[in-house]
C-alpha cells in the first residue's frame, strides 16, 4: 500500500501539471516494451488498410474521447483508484492501440503493484526527450480538456459568417487545440474539440522551411485523398490558401500549410512536432473532414484564443458592422474626402502603391458614372489574430450607377491605430 501511495503521488503530480523534472529509471521495463510493441505490429499493417474503407469510417464515429478518458485515469489516482485508473487506461488503449501515451501510463500503474515509480515514465526506459514529448502532450489534452470553453462563451475572433458557411475551425495553438463551431442561423455552437501538433518552431511563419505555423485567417482551398498522398499523410490533408494576401502585402512566404493525419504506425505527436502544418489524430482528421465545405469553411489560426460571453461578442460584431456601412454609405456619397477618412495613411497594396496612388486611380473610377446605389452581402467579418487590432472583412460589393450594374467580391483589413479604426488593406478577390 504504501508502494502504491508513493507511486499514486508521483503521477499525480505530473497530472497536476507540476511536471518538474526528476532522475529517470534506467532499467529497461521488458514487459512495458514487449507489451508496446506488440500492440503496434498487431495494428500497424490493419490500420492502414482499414482506413481507407467504410469500417474505418464506422470506427471514428463510435471511438471514445482520449482525453475524457485520461481525465478519468487522473480522478481514479486522485481517489487511491489505481485499478480503476488501469481500466480507463486499458479502455483507451483498446480503442487506440497506437496511444504511446496511454502504454505509457499503462506500465506505470502496473509497476505500481509491485514498486514504487519515481517518475512519470519511470518504467519504460524511454529517452528523456522522448518522454518530455509524451509529458508535452498529456498536459495539453488534460489542460485543454479541463479548461474547455462553456456554452456561453464563444471565440472571439469569428464575427460573423455567411449563411452557407456552416461551419468554422478556431485553433489555439498555445491549447494545441482545434475547435470545430457549427453556424446556427448566426449563431456560434461548439461541435467538438480536437488535439493538434503544429510547428516545431511554434508560430508566425515568415518563409519556406521554417517549421513555423502561420498565424491568420485561412481557407481550405480543397481535399487531398489519402490514397494519394504518402502514408506519412494519414487519411488525407486539406490544404490551405497561406500566403493568404495578408500574408503577402507582409513579406510572408512558403507553401503547403495542411491540415492533415497521422501515419498509420502512429497515433499522434507532441505539440510541437510539424513543419507547419496543422496535424490531427486520424480519427479526428476524419471527423473533422467529413464536415468542412471547401472554399467555404474559414480556419483561424491563433496564438492565444479568447472566448468571449455573447454580449460581449454581439458589441464586437456590431462594431464591425458599423464600420462596413460607414464605408458603404461614404462610398455611396462620391465624396472624396468622406471616403478618403476611412483609409489608413500606411495603406498598402500588393502593387507596392501608397495611399495616394492607389486614391487617385480609384477616384478616376468613380467619377465616371453616376450617383450609386451600394449594398454589400454575404458578408464575413473576423477578428485577425495577432499583435495588432485588426479585422478582415469580406463581402460581394453591388453597384447600380444609372443603367449599369457591377458585383465584385472585395476584403479589406480595417486596422486600429490610434484609436481609430482605417483601412490597412483592400482589394478585389
Amino acid at each position: 500500500m504504501a508502494n502504491q501511495a508513493g507511486a499514486r503521488g508521483q503521477l499525480m503530480a505530473f497530472f497536476a501539471y507540476n511536471l518538474t523534472s526528476a532522475k529517470l529509471v534506467t532499467k529497461l521495463s521488458r514487459y512495458v516494451l514487449l507489451f508496446i510493441a506488440a500492440a503496434a505490429l498487431s495494428v500497424c499493417f490493419t490500420e492502414a488498410q482499414a482506413r481507407k474503407s467504410p469500417v474505418f469510417e464506422s470506427r471514428v464515429a463510435a471511438a471514445p474521447n482520449p482525453d475524457e478518458l485520461l481525465a478519468e485515469v487522473y480522478q481514479h489516482l486522485a481517489a487511491n483508484e489505481l485499478q480503476a485508473a488501469q481500466t480507463k487506461v486499458d479502455q483507451l488503449i483498446a480503442a487506440y492501440p497506437l496511444f504511446q501515451l496511454a502504454h505509457l501510463i499503462r506500465g506505470d500503474l502496473l509497476l505500481m503493484h509491485s514498486r514504487p515509480v519515481s517518475s512519470f515514465g519511470g518504467g519504460a526506459g524511454a529517452s528523456a526527450d522522448k518522454l518530455k514529448d509524451m509529458r508535452d502532450e498529456a498536459t495539453a489534452r488534460i489542460k485543454a480538456y479541463r479548461e474547455r470553453p462553456a456554452a456561453d462563451l464563444v471565440p472571439s475572433p469569428v464575427l460573423q459568417l455567411r449563411d452557407d458557411q456552416k461551419q468554422v475551425l478556431v485553433i489555439d495553438a498555445v491549447k494545441a487545440r482545434l475547435y470545430l463551431y457549427e453556424n446556427s442561423g448566426g449563431q456560434l455552437k461548439l461541435l467538438s474539440d480536437h488535439y493538434i501538433s503544429h510547428g516545431k518552431f511554434g508560430l508566425n511563419k515568415i518563409k519556406e522551411g521554417d517549421q513555423r505555423t502561420p498565424v491568420g485567417v485561412y481557407y481550405i482551398t480543397s481535399r487531398l485523398s489519402g490514397s494519394k498522398l504518402p502514408d506519412f499523410y494519414g487519411p488525407g490533408a486539406l490544404p490551405l490558401n497561406y500566403p493568404n494576401e495578408w500574408d503577402k502585402v507582409n513579406g510572408r512566404s512558403g507553401s503547403g500549410i495542411w491540415l492533415h493525419g497521422m501515419p498509420s504506425t502512429s497515433f499522434s505527436r507532441p505539440p510541437f512536432a510539424s513543419d507547419g502544418c496543422v496535424v490531427l489524430t486520424n480519427f479526428d482528421f476524419m471527423k473533422i473532414s467529413g464536415l468542412i465545405d471547401i472554399g467555404k469553411t474559414p480556419v483561424i489560426i491563433s496564438e492565444h484564443l479568447e472566448f468571449i460571453t455573447r454580449a460581449q461578442w454581439s458589441a464586437d460584431k456590431q462594431l464591425a458592422s458599423n464600420l462596413l456601412e460607414e464605408w458603404r454609405r461614404d462610398m455611396e456619397s462620391r465624396n472624396a474626402n468622406r471616403i478618403f477618412a476611412n483609409y489608413s495613411r500606411n495603406f498598402k497594396t500588393m502593387q507596392a502603391e501608397d495611399l495616394n496612388t492607389w486614391f487617385a486611380r480609384q477616384r478616376q473610377i468613380w467619377e465616371l458614372g453616376s450617383t450609386p446605389l451600394i449594398q454589400l452581402k454575404d458578408v464575413t467579418q473576423f477578428r485577425y489574430p495577432g499583435k495588432d487590432e485588426i479585422i478582415v472583412s469580406t463581402f460581394t460589393q453591388e453597384t447600380q450607377a444609372g443603367k449599369s450594374h457591377s458585383s465584385i467580391r472585395k476584403r479589406q483589413y480595417w486596422l486600429k491605430e490610434a484609436g481609430k479604426w482605417r483601412i490597412i488593406y483592400e482589394a478585389a478577390l
